[in-house]
């Protein structure tokens, strides 16, 4: 798997959402498996990441992301597999630690995993936990999920869980080198504090709101990120979502997309489709468009390592999303190129298995020598 500047993928949030145009909805079946399909078109398009939701509560099906991953890791050979969100707050860390180290090695290492909060109130209690705590949750369970994976015999204890005395995760990670941990928000300062902290990489999920918002939090990362040592602002690792909807010509896009956008669970009968894609990175236009839009966010957050789209909600069509991602083949060379130009040698590009395992191993010289 070659090392990238920049990686560009998919993200799916797994809901089951009617057609606005015929008023049909997939059933979980068949939406479980058009994730599955979009997946497999992300590899063969050339696209570096697929990341999964992971949701406990209809209308959304993605509930055990490692099993719906480890399926598709032994389907492809070349994508990483990541989740746009593995919910740290109502997870036992303990069974996280397991699940990914194990999805780790079923994948020889294709594996990444995005934190969060969850925003879904009622989740909370289905698991015996409290939304209020969400944040102190967040910061004791990464703790431990952090120290399992990198220590044999844990002895530890905490305010959430009971203690665990000389405890061992297994499998151990996978050359002894832990999944890459982004920490996903889109409007909590503790969590790019907590990023920063450990040294891992900062996703700002900035689909829905103005980007001076996240510019104010990815600037707190990324000072942060030095303040603790790890290195330059600039060296912090830095991801971003995207959403866009393209037709050869941009009247096609808008014409065909508005449907979906007027009628989106998210989005849908607040802002018109106009203010949304000016005030939002939402592109609904011509493949230049969706390419000038794109690079814009460089200007807005700097140079960063990760690129994920989300293409499949809203109750479009499998159909729809699979031309969505031909489209975004056709123009990924380009956005590749341009990501890539006036990026300082300083910058580091981002993360894979095997490049992190390598800096371990001269880590390792450097301190022997």
């Amino acid at each position: 798997m070659s090392t990238t500047s920049t990686q560009f993928g998919i993200f799916t949030v797994g809901d089951v959402t009617p057609d606005p145009t015929t008023g049909r909805a997939p059933t979980e079946h068949e939406r479980i498996k058009a994730m599955v399909a979009l997946a497999l078109k992300a590899e063969e398009i050339g696209l570096d990441v697929f990341a999964s939701g992971e949701h406990h509560n209809p209308p959304f099906v993605p509930s055990s992301p490692t099993t719906m991953l480890g399926f598709i890791a032994a389907r492809t050979s070349r994508i990483i597999l990541s989740t746009s969100t593995t919910l740290i707050t109502t997870n036992d860390p303990v069974k996280i630690a397991e699940d990914f180290a194990m999805l780790q090695h079923l994948a020889d290492g294709r594996v990444d995993l995005m934190l969060g909060r969850g925003n879904t109130g009622p989740v909370y209690p289905w698991f015996g936990k409290d939304i209020r705590m969400g944040i102190p949750l967040a910061i004791e369970n990464y703790a431990l999920l952090h120290q399992l994976w990198r220590e044999e015999n844990v002895d530890w204890e905490g305010r959430f869980r009971t203690p665990l005395q000389s405890f061992t995760s297994t499998p151990r990670p996978l050359d002894d080198t832990p999944p890459f941990v982004w920490h996903g928000s889109i409007r909590s300062p503790e969590i790019a504090e907590q990023a920063a902290y450990y040294g891992d990489g900062f996703f700002a999920n900035n689909i829905f709101w103005p980007k001076e918002h996240f510019q104010r939090l990815i600037g707190l990362y990324r000072d942060r990120y030095a303040h603790y040592g790890h290195g330059t602002p600039e060296q912090a690792y830095v991801g971003v979502g995207g959403q866009f909807f393209m037709r050869k010509n941009s009247q096609d896009a808008v014409r065909e997309f508005r449907p979906y956008f007027d009628n989106a669970p998210v989005y849908g009968h607040g802002p018109s489709l106009e203010d949304f894609t000016d005030q939002t990175p939402l592109t609904v236009g011509s493949p230049q468009e969706v390419i000038d839009k794109t690079l814009t966010f460089r200007e807005s957050f700097g140079h960063y390592q990760r690129q994920l789209f989300l293409v499949d909600h809203a109750g479009l069509p499998l159909k729809t999303a699979l031309e969505q991602l031909d489209q975004l083949g056709e123009i990924l060379p380009t956005l590749r190129a341009e990501m890539a130009s006036g990026r300082p040698s300083t910058v580091p590009d981002a993360p894979t298995h095997a490049a992190r395992v390598a800096a371990g191993s001269r880590d390792v010289e450097e301190v022997s020598a």
